[in-house]
């Protein structure tokens, strides 16, 4: 896959068995997000394939490609509507019992009844009135609630305060066991959930392994977590 004329992906080769849950690590503009976009064929590949199931994603219809797959990216987008109805968003007609269990599951139900009026609470236009945090656990039990058959967490627990990061990661642990699912994450807590971790390196695939093994073993992939706990330090002060 290329941007203009800058490749992103080169000979790039992965396979993840169902049930299983992978993390992708790799340095800033590695092209990790790109992977998940060319799973929801937000882009396409220029050549060779995506395979779901075996078959190619581009001979599925968009909206059946998508209901299978659960997705969490950095940058949550929620509607100027209730707190309950952005979880429900892909399941409107959602009991009352099903919307706050995935809210438990995504740790965002305690914070919810603080609000003026609970899962009433209308929170705005992309939920202006919700810190990062609280975007990001009300998007990820969106993904609960819609229980997707693939899971995509892109960076999902970026914005969320490291006191409630350890809450969420169990939480995800619940949602991702026997379910497909691509991590993309920057925390090592985050990358341990992962039955592999994939480094990315210049558009490849370097290293496979899990978290335990690659920091054993691989000096590339300690390099790129080191950068990461420096970049997310940096983003904590600014802040």
């Amino acid at each position: 896959f290329r941007r203009g004329a800058l490749p992103i992906l080169r000979n790039f080769n992965l396979d993840i068995q169902g049930g299983e849950s992978i993390a992708i690590v790799g340095a800033t503009g590695s092209g990790k997000s790109t992977i998940a976009r060319l799973l929801l064929r937000f882009y396409d590949a220029q050549s060779g394939h995506v395979y779901l199931d075996g078959v190619d994603v581009r001979k599925l219809k968009l909206s059946e490609l998508r209901s299978q797959i659960g997705v969490v990216f950095e940058d949550t987008v929620l509607f100027n509507d209730s707190v309950r109805n952005n979880i429900a968003f892909a399941h409107p007609h959602a009991s009352t019992e099903e919307v706050e269990r995935a809210a438990k599951l995504s740790g965002a139900h305690d914070f919810i009844l603080r609000l003026p009026k609970g899962y009433e609470t209308v929170i705005g236009e992309r939920g202006f009135s919700l810190s990062g945090g609280q975007r990001q656990r009300i998007a990820i039990a969106r993904a609960i609630l819609a229980n997707p058959r693939v899971l995509v967490l892109d960076d999902a627990t970026s914005a969320v305060d490291p006191s409630k990061e350890g809450e969420i990661r169990e939480a995800m642990k619940t949602v991702m066991s026997g379910r497909t699912t691509m991590v993309i994450a920057h925390r090592p807590g985050t990358i341990a959930l992962a039955d592999r971790v994939i480094l990315l390196d210049a558009g490849r695939v370097a290293a496979i392994g899990t978290h335990e093994e690659l920091v054993a073993t691989n000096t590339r992939y300690r390099e790129v977590l080191a950068n990461m706990s420096t970049d997310s330090d940096q983003e904590s002060q600014e802040v």
